[in-house]
């Protein structure tokens, strides 16, 4: 895999039969299709760059109402990794936590964020519970997650809620939010 599409949907049945038809007009593998808590619908497509292309095409060029989509080529593996699972915070380290108004526009965020800065992704949130929207946690040292965040806001744009950067976290709050500190 070195390409990831999103397509975030308006309507979970909309959702459920883009997912169809972009499976079927590419050769692409479904990493994630599901409803989202605002009524949206989440697609996650994985392959190489063109046939991620033509799926997300396939969406795009679609009667469907889309809240956005992305193709994202050469993904950086620490996002992937961020999509899978959560990684604890480290003790000391920045945290930065940056708030986005939809799903597809975070996960475009987080990957710029982690390409441009020697930092790590410790969890992302996709639109479970938080009205559509997502969010993301990066950790490193200071500097490397003021960058990162800084990144990340400029890609968001209009998109963006809130961005922070907390240096030196109190060790029970980076805990509550990474699921852990080590």
């Amino acid at each position: 895999m070195d390409s990831l599409g999103v397509v975030e949907v308006v309507s979970i049945a909309s959702g459920a039969e883009l997912t169809d038809g972009m499976v079927k007009v590419a050769d692409v593998e479904l990493v994630r299709a599901t409803p989202l808590c605002s009524g949206r619908f989440l697609i996650y497509v994985s392959g190489d760059r063109e046939a991620v292309q033509t799926s997300v095409l396939h969406a795009r060029n679609s009667q469907k109402k889309l809240v956005d989509s992305f193709v994202i080529s050469n993904i950086s593996p620490l996002l992937v990794e961020g999509l899978k699972k959560n990684e604890p915070a480290r003790r000391g380290e920045a945290l930065g936590i940056v708030e986005c108004r939809n799903v597809s526009a975070g996960i475009n965020a987080a990957d710029k964020a982690v390409k441009k800065s020697e930092v790590r992704l410790l969890k992302f949130v996709s639109g479970q519970g938080i009205m559509g929207k997502s969010f993301f946690v990066l950790g490193g040292d200071v500097a490397a997650v003021r960058e990162a965040v800084e990144v990340a806001s400029e890609v968001l744009a209009d998109r963006l809620v809130e961005a922070v950067v907390i240096p030196n976290p109190a060790e029970a709050m980076a805990s509550a939010l990474t699921g852990g500190v080590r």
